[in-house]
């Protein structure tokens, strides 16, 4: 194969953003030089935190450049090697993703065991999906056994993640919110005591009924009337983790909500932001304890796969719509 295709941005959407903002792009296939790998990538993911970095403003982490390919998490297969370590054949983790073939050094490369998992597990489960659930749970959070947890965004690749690992965890009680009927039954199925349908009625009022004693923690995905609500629910001392509000990725006005921030004061709560990024003290334990759970069938997770890297911004779209069930993937 001589061409490469990828998607680049092509303009920086306002609000939602469209198809129009990005664009498929025929370039040659790269030649790895010293120290580089070239690598054929087989999945990509799609991530809501993509969506901040589509805007040209200062954040964690540096936005997308205008007509240069998107970037983001990927696994695929070396087929050319200039570096020690690395052959061709061997399957790696990088961060090149958003176009069938990947140029990266050596050091940016990961490699995996596609015998030990599925290779798009890497990309979920056990990758950055499950250590974000992971740390944010257990160590942002900091919850304890007995203790009653809320997690929006709960059929997600991270919130389902969240309530298997609480209850594997010892949490009293879990409850979960989704965006529709189907995805509340699964939540259900994985082990959720309570789940709802935030289009069903105030969140406010779907959380006082399904946990009625209140909550010690939160892991909110959502931002906005989620965590309004849940900040009213909180019991003295509770934790908010606060992993993403994708409620409020693409507005173009500040969000209405959250309007009870004084509640913090009394009840002596907690709300803090993270990255997983910031976690990586906490991989090697991760990855031995979410295996342990994944051999014993203790815990399962979903994914939906979208196929051809030219689907890749429609499957980005998706996402940010809630038509995912678990990981976003796309088949490149």
């Amino acid at each position: 194969m001589t061409t490469n295709r990828e998607i680049h941005l092509a303009s920086r959407p306002q609000g939602w953003p469209t198809g129009d903002n990005f664009r498929l792009v025929n370039a040659e296939v790269p030649t790895p030089g010293p120290g580089q790998l070239l690598v054929r990538n087989q999945f990509m993911s799609v991530d809501p935190y993509m969506r901040g970095r589509m805007n040209d403003v200062k954040s964690y982490v540096p936005p997308f450049q205008l007509d240069a390919p998107l970037d983001g998490g990927a696994v695929g297969e070396v087929v050319a090697s200039e570096a020690d370590g690395f052959r061709p054949g061997d399957t790696v983790l990088h961060g090149l993703g958003w176009r069938e073939y990947a140029l990266l050094d050596a050091k940016a490369a990961r490699k995996v065991d596609p015998t030990l998992a599925p290779v798009t597990a890497y990309l979920g489960v056990l990758g950055m999906t499950g250590l974000t659930a992971y740390a944010g749970l257990l160590d942002v959070a900091a919850m304890q056994p007995g203790e009653t947890v809320f997690v929006s965004g709960a059929a997600g690749a991270v919130g389902s993640m969240v309530g298997q690992i609480a209850k594997l965890r010892g949490a009293a009680r879990v409850v979960g919110s989704a965006g529709s009927p189907a995805k509340v039954e699964r939540l259900r199925a994985l082990g959720f005591d309570a789940a709802f349908d935030y289009h069903d009625g105030p969140v406010r009022d779907q959380l006082k009924a399904a946990a009625p004693d209140g909550i010690d923690v939160y892991f909110d995905n959502v931002g906005g009337e989620h965590l309004e609500a849940a900040i009213g629910a909180m019991n003295l001392h509770g934790r908010a983790a606060i992993c993403g509000m994708i409620a409020q990725y693409n507005a173009t006005e500040p969000p209405a909500a959250p309007r009870n921030l004084a509640l913090l004061i009394g009840k002596r709560l907690t709300l803090r932001g993270f990255l997983v990024g910031d976690h990586g003290h906490l991989r090697e334990q991760f990855v031995h304890e979410t295996a342990g759970w994944l051999r014993d069938g203790k815990i399962s997770y979903d994914e939906t796969v979208i196929d051809g890297i030219e689907n890749a911004p429609e499957a980005f779209l998706g996402l940010l719509r809630g038509e995912n069930l678990g990981k976003m993937l796309v088949r490149v």
